[in-house]
């Protein structure tokens, strides 16, 4: 990752919990009874930071919808908002989120493995709070018009 990139805290932070369930995953697989509890925690906390990191993205984002066009794409998964490197970086986290939950709970089906199908969530809030935060979005225009949705004022009635 290039330095100059923003919020570089936020990439690691999301690299670090995947690497920890990873790891965790990997340990409840092998060793499912006595890995049930810390397989829960790990995977319940980082749902919990992803739930937190996605209201406050969410937030925020309205704060900046009122001056740019934000767009869920954009805010949540980097769509044209971001550099090729942290857009890349934190959907690569996502996927290995989602790959290694759905390996551990298809291996270990009907244990606590299943938690970890809850990670991504973690992934896609950090995302949305790199968005939210160091994203650039285009502007509004002045008239209260939008390049990309036409004219607010019309509900599409008239054909």
């Amino acid at each position: 990752m290039p330095p100059e990139v923003e919020g570089p805290a936020l990439l690691q932070a999301c690299w670090a919990g995947t690497w920890v369930f990873t790891a965790i995953a990997i340990l409840t697989t092998a060793f499912p009874d006595p890995m049930a509890v810390p397989i829960a925690v790990v995977s319940l906390g980082l749902l919990a930071i992803g739930c937190w990191a996605m209201l406050w993205a969410f937030q925020r984002a309205l704060q900046r919808s009122r001056y740019e066009l934000i767009g869920v794409g954009g805010l949540y998964f980097l769509a044209g908002c971001a550099p090729r490197s942290v857009r890349l970086s934190m959907m690569a986290a996502l996927a290995v989120q989602f790959i290694v939950a759905l390996a551990a709970a298809s291996v270990r089906p009907f244990t606590a493995s299943a938690f970890g199908i809850l990670v991504p969530v973690y992934a896609l809030g950090l995302s949305g709070a790199w968005g939210a935060r160091h994203g650039t979005f285009p502007p509004r225009l002045p008239d209260g018009t939008n390049s990309e949705r036409g004219d607010p004022n019309r509900n599409g009635d008239d054909v």
